[in-house]
């Protein structure tokens, strides 16, 4: 690595340090400062910040890797996550959520269900959910940015005891760059991440923008078009993947297509969009989005947050994207025909090795620091998101709750060690980022997904209900990890085996119907909810839904209580919202790719989607109260 690009490095893991430890003393006067930032933090630097938490490196690296691969049309692979439930956040959830006025996901939890011991137990449950959640994120980072950084930097830091291995290099890497990271994050909590956050987002749009830069003016169109397809370049799909690679040059990467598991994409695709609306109307997990959310000024300011993540960050990501895969395309895919070794390993190694390899000094540092500060971002994110539930959720409300907010800060400290040293743990066991992803976006989130989307929209579901929807997933997920983890260990033609080799997204239906079952065996044996309960909650959050019961009992009292009708509204801005989120990560591949007359459909396509969504959204946001 040449001298410019490590100072470069180095000054911005010192410069992320000192924000990050210079605004800590705002963190100080308790848990709501610690969490939420004392709900003083400016909409737009919480939109950065969310948007900064979700540039994470072990993404940018997977999609990288499917872009590559399979092309335009791997955007939609994203919609695994789902990413448009940011659309769903921004269109009615962010509003939804900030009006109930708290701190954490599982504390709002209690506005639903009540503080009784149905409600108790559902408040439990999903504060054990958070915590389990941001392990397996923790896992997921541990995992990426240890494999990254071994590409890029020349030291091998193995550790070693006498001929046992300690660490190996990629873990050695792993865990300085997460002590560091975890330093800043727990010093000054909300305050410090959200500072260091919108830093960061500036460093990883100059670092996108200068690698998008070189890409285009490096390489010719010729260049391009000689290695992909037209197929390559085109969005549109039918049940089964057609030849994306010229069979006489590429054959090894058609091989790869069909070995990777996503061969029959429409059934993917459909999973994911089943998946998808369910997952995107029971809200956000509650992870660092959601205390985004709920760190806002008010509940005008929350839609305005959500709506801003969405537009700055796509274009910036996709530009560093679609750079990094031109290089790729252009330069590494010949090197990776013609050594059997590199076409058969992981595609999350493609980003390291271009940036190792292919891009000009000076650049290379920004986009190592930019990459970094991307792993960071999310990193601290989640650092932060989780140990609230442990402090705030389960330590002040059952076991200490009358201690001083000093006490409480420093509870948190505690838990946020613990919280990542489990996560740490976690990843030292994982095979892949794809594994994790896949484990995350379709066991663990299907076990999250059909108690939450109950939750909103039937007023019988009560409390007992959410407890064991999200247990039966949570543990139908977590089996499914285990079999995941161990399939390497059963015979093959067993029914473990078989089980084991089922990729996760298509095992979503069943542990949603497991949960699902749950939810209302949960419900119909055990009493409604209080009605005033439901009656305030319904009051104060006002969602659409089957909620009569509960309005006719509201108008005994207030005669002016109204149904919320918006629900074909809100559904018309969400279809809106997708197209318009997908217009700008098309926009900038097909940029790169100089597809001139596709980029101009996607430009068009964004101009109208966001001038409808200007009068069918925004102007309604404005006439929230402030």
């Amino acid at each position: 690595m040449d001298i410019i690009d490590a100072s470069i490095i180095a000054i911005y893991v010192l410069l992320t340090l000192f924000v990050g430890i210079w605004v800590s003393k705002k963190a100080s006067k308790g848990l709501n400062s610690y969490f939420l930032g004392g709900n003083n933090i400016k909409w737009y630097f919480l939109g950065l910040s969310n948007g900064s938490g979700m540039f994470d490196i072990s993404g940018t690296a997977l999609m990288v890797g499917w872009l590559f691969l399979y092309g335009a049309k791997s955007f939609m692979l994203m919609w695994l996550w789902p990413i448009w439930n940011q659309i769903f956040i921004m269109m009615f959830l962010a509003v939804w959520i900030r009006r109930s006025n708290i701190m954490t996901g599982s504390e709002w939890i209690l506005t639903r269900f009540g503080d009784d011991k149905a409600g108790r137990a559902s408040h439990k449950i999903v504060a054990i959910f958070a915590v389990v959640a941001a392990i397996g994120f923790i896992a997921y980072f541990f995992e990426g940015v240890g494999k990254f950084m071994t590409v890029i930097l020349p030291w091998d830091f193995t550790l070693q005891i006498g001929n046992s291995i300690l660490f190996n290099s990629e873990q050695s890497y792993a865990l300085i760059i997460i002590f560091l990271t975890t330093i800043y994050t727990i010093k000054g909590g909300m305050f410090s991440v959200v500072a260091t956050e919108v830093l960061q987002y500036g460093i990883m749009v100059i670092a996108g923008v200068l690698v998008a830069g070189y890409a285009f003016f490096a390489f010719s169109d010729v260049e391009i078009n000689s290695v992909i397809t037209s197929e390559w370049k085109n969005v549109f799909f039918g049940w089964e993947l057609d030849t994306h690679w010229d069979s006489s040059k590429y054959q090894a990467f058609n091989d790869l297509v069909d070995s990777e598991g996503y061969k029959m994409f429409g059934a993917l695709i459909g999973m994911s969009l089943f998946k998808g609306f369910f997952a995107s109307i029971a809200g956000p997990t509650p992870s660092f989005d959601m205390q985004r959310i709920l760190s806002t000024k008010t509940v005008k300011e929350a839609a305005y947050m959500a709506g801003f993540t969405n537009l700055i960050l796509f274009i910036p990501r996709y530009l560093l994207i679609g750079g990094v895969v031109v290089i790729a395309l252009v330069v590494l895919a010949p090197e990776m025909i013609a050594n059997p070794n590199l076409t058969g390993a992981d595609l999350e190694i493609i980003l390291p090795r271009v940036i190792n390899f292919h891009v000009p000094v000076g650049i290379k540092g920004l986009l190592l620091a930019g990459l970094l500060a991307a792993f960071m971002s999310t990193f601290s994110a989640f650092v932060n998101a989780g140990p609230a539930y442990i402090v705030n959720d389960i330590y002040k409300k059952y076991f200490k709750p009358e201690a001083t907010d000093k006490h409480y800060v420093k509870a948190s400290h505690i838990a946020s060690f613990i919280v990542v040293g489990l996560g740490v743990f976690m990843g030292f066991f994982a095979d892949s980022i794809n594994s994790l992803t896949l484990w995350i976006t379709s066991a663990l989130f299907g076990g999250y997904v059909a108690a939450n989307f109950l939750k909103w929209i039937w007023w019988r579901f009560n409390g007992w209900g959410y407890f064991w929807g999200m247990l039966a997933g949570l543990i139908i997920a977590s089996l499914q990890f285990l079999l995941d983890q161990n399939k390497g260990n059963f015979t093959e033609g067993s029914m473990l085996y078989d089980l084991s080799n089922i990729s996760a997204i298509y095992l979503f239906p069943i542990i949603f119907g497991f949960s699902l079952l749950g939810s209302f065996l949960g419900t119909y044996l055990s009493a409604p909810t209080n009605m005033e309960v439901l009656k305030s909650f319904y009051k104060n959050v006002h969602p659409w839904g089957f909620w009569k019961p509960v309005l006719n009992e509201l108008k005994k009292d207030d005669k002016t209580a109204e149904k919320n009708s918006e629900f074909w509204l809100d559904m018309m801005n969400c279809a809106i919202g997708i197209v318009w989120q997908s217009s700008m990560i098309v926009l900038p591949i097909y940029l790169m790719i100089r597809d001139y007359p596709k980029m101009w459909i996607s430009l068009v396509v964004f101009i109208i989607t966001s001038i409808i969504l200007k009068f069918t959204w925004l102007d309604r946001v404005r006439k929230l109260p402030n």
